[in-house]
């Protein structure tokens, strides 16, 4: 079993999808506010909330990735993962579950995937720009190691092209969750700086909303050479 160091959630590698469920006649599962779980479209699983993707139809007939799970409307949920959103799109899930087949046809975005992932990194980033902002996050290696030695941080996120070796030199075997779901050149932007390779997350809502968002991140994110052009094309917000 991994160590809490080598628990690292690294966009270089592609996480494996959930089994996909033949094709059936869709429902949408009615959305209890008080169930934590709800069921993907394309595998029928269950999952938690927060780690899930949900969709909802615009007034305008448009279907809209709701990254915060806020939108008013009837949910449509996904595993977080690229290929069930590329599957979804085969079957024109979507169409069939949102109960529009008499009216206005339902416009779906083809590169979907690439629209999540996309929004999913930008959310990373303002995540952690109100993190630095409030004081709950401190980036280089010096002020890593401090923050891990005094026990505040719950999160460490690692530059996706940083070391993996010097990452585990900082933790020194300590159970702390890794993500790194941003390049150097990002880190460093949110943060002032050219390039940045650590960053600690004080422990509170922040970090934990950032290790989730990671996560999904994780799961649609395409192959390394399309995040190597997204990276030059937005390396961080400035000033965030």
């Amino acid at each position: 079993m991994p160590t809490g160091s080598e628990r690292s959630i690294n966009l270089t590698s592609s996480a494996s999808a959930p089994d996909i469920v033949p094709d059936l006649d869709l429902e949408i599962e009615p959305e209890n506010q008080h169930d934590p779980l709800r069921m993907c479209l394309v595998s029928r699983q269950r999952g938690e909330r927060p780690k899930l993707l949900r969709f909802v139809v615009s007034p305008q007939h448009v279907l809209v990735f709701d990254a915060t799970a806020t939108l008013p409307g009837r949910g449509m949920w996904l595993s977080a993962h690229r290929d069930v959103i590329q599957e979804a799109l085969k079957r024109r899930a979507f169409i069939r579950a949102s109960r529009l087949r008499d009216g206005p046809a339902l416009v779906v975005a083809d590169d979907l995937a690439d629209q999540v992932e996309m929004t999913l990194r930008t959310r990373v980033i303002e995540l952690l720009g109100l993190a630095r902002r409030a004081g709950q996050a401190v980036g280089g290696f010096e002020k890593v190691r401090e923050a891990l030695a005094r026990n505040r941080c719950a999160v460490l996120v690692g530059a996706v092209d940083g070391s993996v070796a010097e990452r585990r030199r900082l933790l020194q075997g300590r159970d702390v969750p890794v993500v790194s779901p941003l390049p150097a050149s990002s880190l460093g932007s949110i943060f002032g700086r050219e390039m940045l390779m650590h960053v600690a997350l004080a422990p509170g809502r922040l970090a934990a909303m950032v290790l989730v968002d990671a996560e999904r991140l994780e799961g649609v994110a395409s192959r390394p050479e399309n995040r190597q052009r997204d990276a030059k094309q937005m390396p961080g917000l400035a000033g965030s």
